[in-house]
């Protein structure tokens, strides 16, 4: 690709191909749950590496989607080299799938107790190293493949301004120091506030009127209350976007950029991520080029390597403003992977699609959806049976891939009269 900062593309296809000139000295593998702060949780994130992930018991993120879900998504694509840790396995039939449409042997799936992993790492001598996607509070500092407070400091949201990138204004509030009630928060809506490590966009607020503003301030106590919490961010709410997002590349320990690709994202009008949309052969990643080479340097400074993804909105006026950073394997990671498979296919346009739920056991959508399986103009990432007392079904997440959007949107269409009615 031609640019001043002369950044090509990624040539493979798994997170083993991206990590494999950082691994060679020492015994790696790769954590892929995030850490918990629920009752349930054998090893809480409670002590100093704080996440937000939901202010109660009730609205904590499900231990289906920390150790299930979200994990064999990444397991998906891990290529051979790096062995994954797992406390719960994929099913049998899942791999299988996985073993024929993407090639991996998943030899390397590693299977530990989930009462026991952190205990079993923290004195395993196979590995010497964890890649991580945020630090663990139980996990020794040493066996972080990044040092767990460079990691925790390069996530907190509060970081945006150090970057030398174009972001929203915003402040910052330590609440050790001042009280919410004193915080002189903006006169006009809309605007934002944000808790410092939110867990898949928990802990953003999107300040419309006072009745947001006063159900902001009530989750912000419970969290103060349960000792989870001590930095918000404040921020400028920008107006008139017209696309969002998501670009993400690798940077290796010598401090080398290597692309990844780059995703419209998919939001709700209150900020929840629904997916992301990529064009492989048309998306110009040289309008961001300035941006992943000021990120990519101070990461690097801070002897960060790995998966980087950044958030940009780009208003009406073509102003772009990167409004966060996560420096980690990011959820639309897997559609980027999939750049020269699907292209070698004369699929141009793809699309990641989060926790669809389709009616019947995966077995049965393995048959049904066959055609498109075989063709991958489907590619099922992960998988989860379960039941509402009267229906089986499978919560699936994947990617969807065509020539055309129109060929996508058959797709989704087949799909939408099979999933389980809200």
């Amino acid at each position: 690709m031609n640019s001043k900062y002369n950044f090509n593309y990624f040539q493979g296809g798994s997170f083993s191909d991206l990590f494999a000139d950082d691994i060679t000295n020492a015994g790696y593998a790769f954590i892929l749950n995030y850490p918990a702060t629920a009752s349930w949780a054998a090893y809480p994130n409670t002590k100093k590496y704080f996440i937000q992930d939901g202010s109660s018991e009730a609205t904590k993120t499900s231990s289906d989607k920390i150790f299930q879900k979200e994990p064999w998504k990444n397991l998906a694509v891990l290529g051979n080299a790096i062995p994954g840790i797992v406390t719960s396995p994929p099913p049998k039939l899942l791999v299988d799938y996985w073993q024929e449409h993407f090639g991996f042997s998943y030899t390397n799936i590693e299977v530990m107790e989930r009462s026991l992993y952190l205990d079993q790492l923290n004195h395993c001598d196979r590995f010497d190293k964890l890649i991580t996607l945020f630090p663990f509070d139980h996990l020794r500092p040493e066996k972080h493949a990044v040092d767990p407070d460079t990691h925790y400091h390069l996530l907190n949201k509060a970081t945006l301004a150090e970057l030398g990138i174009p972001h929203p204004k915003y402040e910052t509030y330590n609440l050790h120091q001042i009280n919410l009630e004193d915080i002189h928060l903006p006169e006009q809506f809309p605007y934002l506030i944000k808790t410092s490590h939110g867990l898949s966009g928990e802990g953003t607020y999107i300040i419309n009127n006072p009745r947001d503003l006063q159900y902001c301030l009530q989750e912000l106590r419970k969290y103060l209350d349960i000792k989870l919490l001590e930095t918000i961010i404040v921020s400028e709410f920008i107006k008139n976007v017209v696309n969002n997002y998501c670009v993400q590349f690798y940077l290796n320990n010598a401090g080398h950029i290597k692309l990844i690709g780059t995703t419209n994202q998919l939001v709700t009008s209150e900020g929840n991520y629904l997916g992301g949309i990529i064009n492989y052969r048309e998306t110009d990643m040289n309008r961001f080029s300035k941006m992943i080479a000021a990120i990519g340097k101070y990461a690097h400074q801070q002897k960060y390597f790995g998966v980087i993804g950044f958030d940009v909105l780009e208003n009406k006026d073509g102003q772009m403003y990167v409004i966060d950073v996560n420096f980690r394997v990011n959820g639309s990671t897997p559609l980027c992977l999939q750049r020269h498979t699907l292209l070698g296919l004369g699929k141009e346009v793809a699309k990641y699609f989060n926790n669809y739920r389709i009616i019947g056991s995966l077995e049965s959508i393995l048959w049904t959806l066959k055609p498109e399986l075989d063709s991958k103009k489907l590619i099922i990432l992960s998988a989860l049976q379960k039941s509402d007392g009267e229906k089986f079904y499978t919560e699936i997440s994947g990617i969807i891939s065509g020539k055309t959007i129109a060929q996508i949107q058959d797709i989704e269409h087949k799909l939408s009269c099979l999933l389980l009615p809200e």
